[in-house]
């Protein structure tokens, strides 16, 4: 029991630079308490004491600023970083070592009872701050939503989700759910060196208009040079030539 409390703790001292030691992680962080809280009601849910279960989340949720449904299952060393304002909904399934931004909603779009209306997080998966990930898909292992996104359908294992809706950028950086090693962790849910799909569509338009720019003053020139060429016989082929040219440069 303690090996897991300060695996746990150790954990969260990993990904968090402004962490000293373990006696200042245990009393100071609440996302810590509210997942210990949660295993307790989680506990009482699973033996069906669902009121005293409910009755024991919302006490965790006057403490904390963090409501986690009873129902819910998370794995171990999860890290619910600041923590204020995280909802998390009765059916969200969280893997190991992953890490939650305050403001982040797990929720459901769904009405129905008994069916998956949450999502599920997979391994190493940092959701960052802001962020509202509902449905019941799935956030494959390493995967990063980046702050204020809205995600609505399944996001790649490794890859990173950024915007509203939320659309997925190919992955920059090697992936690991061990979060023990410093230079796999990404905080915020932050990708280097990756650009916005929508950026880079805006950025190609904004290159073909200039080329295209560039091509009609150059057909401008030519036609104004055509038009002050004196109008003889001899020079009907020259200007046929040119118009020839003009047509297959126009083709390229």
């Amino acid at each position: 029991m303690f090996n897991s409390l300060f695996d746990h703790v150790d954990s969260i001292i990993v990904r968090d630079p402004a962490a000293r030691n373990r006696l200042e992680v245990i009393t100071c962080y609440p996302g810590l308490h509210a997942v210990w809280l949660h295993r307790i009601s989680h506990f009482l849910w699973n033996l069906g004491l669902k009121w005293i279960a409910r009755l024991m989340s919302m006490f965790a949720r006057f403490l904390t600023g963090i409501e986690i449904h009873p129902g819910a299952k998370i794995g171990r060393r999860v890290f619910l970083d600041h923590g204020l304002g995280i909802v998390i909904g009765e059916t969200t399934e969280i893997g190991d070592d992953c890490t939650i931004y305050q403001g982040v909603t797990l929720g459901g779009t769904s009405l129905y009872k008994g069916v998956k209306r949450h999502p599920t997080l997979g391994k190493g998966v940092v959701v960052s701050a802001g962020a509202k990930v509902l449905g019941g898909f799935t956030v494959g292992d390493g995967a990063r939503v980046g702050s204020n996104a809205v995600a609505l359908k399944e996001i790649p294992p490794g890859a990173t989700a950024v915007g509203i809706p939320a659309r997925v950028l190919q992955a920059d950086l090697p992936q690991s759910a061990d979060t023990k090693t410093k230079e796999y962790f990404s905080a915020y849910g932050v990708t280097p060196n990756v650009d916005d799909p929508v950026s880079m569509a805006l950025k190609g338009l904004i290159d073909a208009t200039i080329e295209q720019e560039a091509k009609i003053a150059a057909l401008e020139s030519m036609i104004a040079k055509l038009s002050n060429t004196p109008k003889d016989v001899s020079g009907t082929s020259d200007t046929k030539r040119d118009l020839d040219a003009i047509k297959e440069w126009l083709k390229e």
